[in-house]
């Protein structure tokens, strides 16, 4: 699997914890931090670490270690490292004044829809 099948992944799982605004950057071109920055949010702390919960149970479940995690004392923004997609799972605010996606604005994205949040035409 390429990381952004990988990345694509997550996102499924984020969006069963109603995960939401979920973008994923692709950093290949342009850093060797990682190949892809997955960014999500979240409404409340009990939410963000339901995600990475989430995220980590699956993940491990399917022999997929998280290499690091941070943010689990303030659950503002909790980042997950799995070495060519790192995952961030925001609350709203702290997304709003870190703004990865200005910061990483050189960078092609995607937005990832949530299914069952999409308007009937």
């Amino acid at each position: 699997m390429d990381g952004l099948e990988f990345a694509k992944g997550i996102s499924d799982i984020i969006l069963t914890k109603k995960g939401y605004d979920i973008k994923i950057l692709d950093l290949k071109n342009i850093s060797s931090v990682a190949d892809y920055f997955l960014i999500c949010s979240a409404g409340s702390d009990i939410q963000v670490k339901a995600i990475a919960d989430e995220v980590d149970k699956v993940l491990r479940k399917n022999g997929i270690k998280c290499m690091m995690k941070e943010g689990y004392d303030s659950l503002n923004w909790v980042l997950m490292d799995y070495f060519d997609v790192v995952v961030h799972i925001f609350k709203e605010d702290a997304r709003s004044f870190y703004n990865l996606e200005k910061l990483w604005a050189d960078a092609p994205s995607i937005t990832i829809e949530d299914p069952d949040n999409i308007p009937a035409e």
